[in-house]
């Protein structure tokens, strides 16, 4: 198999894990286990594949995205690192390396392309306002498909293709001011989807939680994952206190209404 007929499949590969969680629904082909697998068989090497994929889905198990927050694109790096894995028969370790500048490349695409992406909303609004409900989806459908479809194919059949000399002169390429300009897009849109989420959450009973589990975070230097572990905790025996008695009395009600005899009344 040539090298571009190796770098359009993993293109695709990329395309198709894209579309999982945007038009298939969410199936979970965009995990880089499950796309480093689905590479390792395309190549014909699927325990490299599998072996590869072990290692940066671990490493990208902590980068969760919330409302508009643009974590490292581990979807594109994981695909790429894993092909150059495999290609060049290193060990996972070296895919890994290799995945994370390619996934803080695939960041800043994130960030670009969704910028543009919103004016498509805005024009899908003007043409609902006018009645051209087809010409909406097509702009919601069709043309946003498209401009995500191109925004994965193109950097991985290009870095397939090249190689990873390419990928390295184009992320030396980037200016400063575009990268820190980017980045700070990033972080504006991680605080501002975190207060989406919070609008819609906050009450009187649930911010007491939520500023204990901020500030134990921040001053008693437990990590996210042991914060979640003791909310999980607190609800349960929170859900006990409050429910557990009335099912302990609905559940004495019913026996003795089982044992209620309206016969005796008559007698």
């Amino acid at each position: 198999m040539s090298n571009v007929a190796v770098a359009i499949i993993v293109g695709l590969v990329g395309v198709f894990a894209m579309l999982d969680s945007r038009l298939l629904g969410r199936l979970n082909f965009e995990q880089p286990l499950i796309t480093s697998a689905i590479i390792g068989v395309i190549l014909g090497n699927p325990q490299a594949g599998l072996a590869a994929g072990a290692t940066i889905e671990l490493m990208s198990m902590g980068l969760v995205q919330v409302g508009a927050a643009v974590p490292p694109d581990m979807v594109m790096g994981g695909i790429i690192a894993t092909t150059f894995s495999i290609l060049t028969g290193s060990d996972p370790e070296t895919a890994v390396a290799i995945a994370v500048p390619i996934a803080v490349l695939g960041q800043l695409l994130g960030v670009l392309f969704r910028t543009i992406i919103a004016g498509l909303g805005h024009k899908a609004d003007a043409a609902i306002e006018q009645g051209k409900f087809k010409t909406a989806t097509n702009y919601h459908i069709v043309w946003g498909t498209i401009l995500y479809s191109l925004m994965y194919f193109v950097p991985i059949f290009l870095a397939v293709a090249l190689g990873t000399d390419f990928v390295s002169a184009v992320v030396a390429a980037i200016p400063e001011w575009l990268t820190n300009g980017l980045n700070f897009a990033a972080k504006l849109l991680t605080a501002y989807g975190l207060a989406l989420l919070l609008s819609m959450m906050a009450n009187k009973s649930l911010m007491p939680f939520f500023f204990i589990g901020f500030f134990a975070c921040a001053y008693l230097g437990i990590d996210v994952t042991g914060i979640s572990i003791f909310g999980i905790l607190i609800a349960i025996v929170m859900m006990q206190l409050k429910y557990g008695n009335k099912t302990q009395v609905a559940t004495a009600g019913s026996s003795v209404d089982d044992d209620y005899d309206p016969l005796e009344d008559d007698e």
